[in-house]
């Protein structure tokens, strides 16, 4: 059942109001949720409007790509998806997503944060944020769902993960204070999206780029379309399509799963 927002996350969005563009109209605050996509992907059926944010303290069913379980447990992480409904094809969203998450963590805390291929977030390696894209269609038509989870307090993630993922306040030793580091990420978010809008794709994959120190040089392998790729990452082209030199030559990696090796 849908609950008022907290305060810290009231007094965050008036501070930001200037900096938000779409994300003025409704933010809609969930004790918990089956998962935020699904939430947001709902009211997008009933024609809810493009900028509609959905916001949850936890998730009994939260999810990443390729159907994996994103663990949320309540208070532990930022657990928020929007609804896009561009008036244009938007090919770069998921790059432009990454980019602007990262920033938004960045703004917010302070640290540095590396991009993963296509849009996974780390911090010193491990990662710290994973964003989850899902395209769908109503009466009004088609929709994009932008859900975005992030670990701000190691009980975020279980144990046996714990190698492989980090949390915001893991890294500082401090607490971090969520109505700021939403903001921030909503504000990222609607300042990449509507470069995207204008066509200034080239700026988007070159800030995807830069933020790619631990992706670009890095061995990688896996799976694409019922293809083993093995090679190491040369660049992100301008379509948003991963270039690997393998042995027998260039890959372009447009979708699939791969692991740093």
């Amino acid at each position: 059942m849908r609950e008022p927002l907290p305060r810290e996350f009231v007094e965050a969005l008036a501070a930001a109001s200037g900096r938000l563009g779409i994300f003025t109209r409704e933010i809609l605050w969930y004790p918990v949720v089956s998962s935020t996509n699904d939430v947001a992907g709902m009211l997008a059926d009933r024609e809810a409007p493009e900028g509609t944010v959905v916001v949850a303290n936890a998730q009994s069913a939260g999810r990443g790509r390729h159907g994996r379980v994103w663990a949320s447990p309540p208070g532990a992480g930022l657990y928020v998806s929007a609804i896009f409904r561009p008036k244009r094809d938007v090919p770069l969203l998921t790059i432009a997503a990454g980019v602007a998450i990262a920033e938004g963590i960045q703004s917010a805390t302070g640290l540095a944060v590396d991009l993963k291929w296509p849009n996974d977030a780390f911090v010193h390696g491990r990662k710290v944020a994973g964003i989850l894209a899902e395209a769908n269609s109503s009466a009004t038509g088609p929709y994009v769902i932008l859900g975005c989870g992030i670990n701000i307090m190691p009980a975020a993630y279980p144990p046996e993960v714990a190698v492989r993922a980090t949390s915001l306040e893991g890294e500082l030793s401090r607490a971090v204070d969520r109505g700021l580091l939403f903001v921030e990420c909503l504000a990222s978010v609607s300042k990449w999206y509507e470069d995207l809008q204008r066509g200034r794709l080239a700026q988007v994959v070159e800030a995807w780029r830069l933020r790619a120190t631990a992706t670009i040089g890095r061995r990688v392998r896996g799976d694409v379309g019922g293809t083993t790729v093995d090679g190491v990452v040369e660049t992100l082209d301008d379509t948003g399509a991963l270039v690997v030199r393998t042995r027998t030559g260039l890959a372009r990696v447009t979708a699939g799963e791969l692991t740093w090796v």
